[in-house]
Parts: C-alpha cells; sequence; structure tokens
C-alpha cells in the first residue's frame, strides 16, 4: 500500500468510526440470528475481491508500534519467556506448537491494524487451511483464516469473530498474498460487583472492506460455545494465536482511544 492509500485507508477507518453510534439503530445492523454456531448451513458472506496486496501501511505519529520487522522485544511467549516465533524477510512467523504470542504492554480501547499471510502452499480445507488469530484483550478473537475459495462455517472464516458474528463480505486475498485488519476495539466495562455495564464491541476493515460494523460482542469467543462474559482488568495484553500453521504477521501498530 503506498503512503497516499494507507492514509485513505485510516481515512475509511475514521468515518466508519463515526458512524458507529447509529449503528445500534440501523434495522439491517447485524445481529447473531437463530443459527447454531459453526452452522455450516448458514449462508456464506459474498465475495468482493479487494485487489491487490500493497506494501506496509504506515504507521501515525501517536502509534504504539508493536512489530516493525525487527526483532520481538515487545512480546513474550505465554508464559513469559522469551517469543519463541520466528522473524524472517520483515515479518514474524508463527513456529508451530510452541505457543502464542502475547504483547508485554496491555491495552484496553484501541485502534489495531496489522498485517498477516497464510501459507502461500495450499494444504488442508475449512479450519485446517492457515487458521491463526488476534484476540484482543488475549479474549476475544479476530478469526485468521485462508477463506479463499475454501468454504467453512461462516462464523469462522477470515474476518469473523469466532463463533459470533461472520464478516459482512469475504474480503480475502489468496494464499501466500498479504492482508490487513483494521480494528476499533472498544472494551467491555463492568461494574464493582462484576456485572457488565458495557459489551465489548468491534468494528473491523479486512482489505480496506468493513466487515464488522460496531458488533456488541456476547461475551469472550470460545469453540462450539458462547460463555458469558467474566470481570477482567481494564487492561490486557493482545494475543497472536499459535493454531499449528506458519501464518506470518507484519506491521502491527495500535492506538489507545480515549473514553467513550
Amino acid at each position: 500500500m503506498t503512503f497516499a492509500h494507507g492514509r485513505l485507508a485510516a481515512a475509511a477507518l475514521a468515518l466508519a468510526a463515526l458512524l458507529l453510534p447509529a449503528a445500534a439503530d440501523r434495522a439491517d445492523a447485524q445481529d447473531l440470528g437463530d443459527w447454531p454456531i459453526h452452522s455450516m448451513d448458514r449462508p456464506q458472506p459474498p465475495v468482493v475481491d479487494p485487489g491487490p496486496s500493497q506494501p506496509p501501511t504506515p504507521p501515525p505519529s501517536d502509534a504504539v508500534v508493536l512489530f516493525d520487522g525487527g526483532d520481538l522485544a515487545r512480546w513474550r511467549a505465554e508464559d513469559g519467556s522469551p517469543a519463541p516465533w520466528r522473524v524472517a524477510e520483515g515479518a514474524v512467523e508463527v513456529a508451530p506448537h510452541t505457543g502464542s504470542l502475547v504483547t508485554r504492554d496491555s491495552f484496553g480501547d484501541v485502534q489495531l491494524h496489522i498485517e498477516w499471510r497464510t501459507p502461500p502452499r495450499v494444504e488442508g480445507e475449512g479450519q485446517e487451511r492457515g487458521n491463526s488469530g488476534v484476540y484482543l484483550m488475549g479474549i476475544y478473537e479476530l478469526q485468521v483464516l485462508d477463506s479463499h475459495e475454501n468454504p467453512t462455517y461462516p462464523d469462522g472464516q477470515a474476518g469473523a469473530i469466532f463463533g459470533q458474528y461472520p464478516p459482512l463480505v469475504n474480503a480475502s486475498r489468496g494464499p501466500g498474498e498479504w492482508q490487513t485488519y483494521d480494528v476499533v476495539f472498544r472494551a467491555p466495562r463492568f461494574d464493582e460487583q462484576g456485572a457488565v455495564l458495557a459489551p465489548a464491541r468491534m468494528t473491523v476493515l479486512h482489505n480496506g472492506i468493513l466487515v464488522q460494523h460496531d458488533v456488541a460482542l456476547t461475551g469472550p469467543t470460545a469453540f462450539q460455545a458462547r460463555p458469558p462474559y467474566s470481570a477482567h482488568p481494564a487492561r490486557l495484553p493482545l494475543t497472536l494465536q499459535d493454531h499449528e500453521f506458519p501464518v506470518r504477521y507484519r506491521n502491527i501498530w495500535v492506538r489507545e482511544l480515549g473514553d467513550r
């Protein structure tokens, strides 16, 4: 992506953020529907060609840069030991069976930019093809998957909030092509007794295309379950999932957002 394209994408995300308060009032706002979790009978999102991959989007001046192609100083293993994944060609690659990668810093409300690439060689199908995930606060998963000509349950494809909301459209590029997520995430709020005052909310652009529009999460994301909220700190680390596939990530940054 050229610098100009990067600023256009940022402008699109800013416009989406401005529209968030009106989303709940829209008749066509996303909802969970009556479909069972991970139902293959649920309609597949329409396919939209996002255009070719572009060079990395430059971070804005107020961004916290989590990975710029260099070292993994801002990351650690789940047990607190040094990050075990491999850095190569300006990207960090999942080292299968070593565990997920966790930021050393904690975050609450953020704008997140992250670029990712599934393996060029196509192996497997459905959930067994380039599977990983971006976990906001280590709890709320935005699915990463090779969803190019690869049907799976819609609430588990690329751009899905796993097990809850399928993407509005399938904006996936092909295997081995770089893709982008731009996310506005609002953390849940709890009272002193742990009751939910406000749910987590997420807006997502996949390759510059809106795929999640200010959706209210039902609670933590999970496989074949929708567990309820459990009170947690206002700031927690970001997590990248080891799902045993050599998915690559690059150009990861966040902007911390103020109170609602």
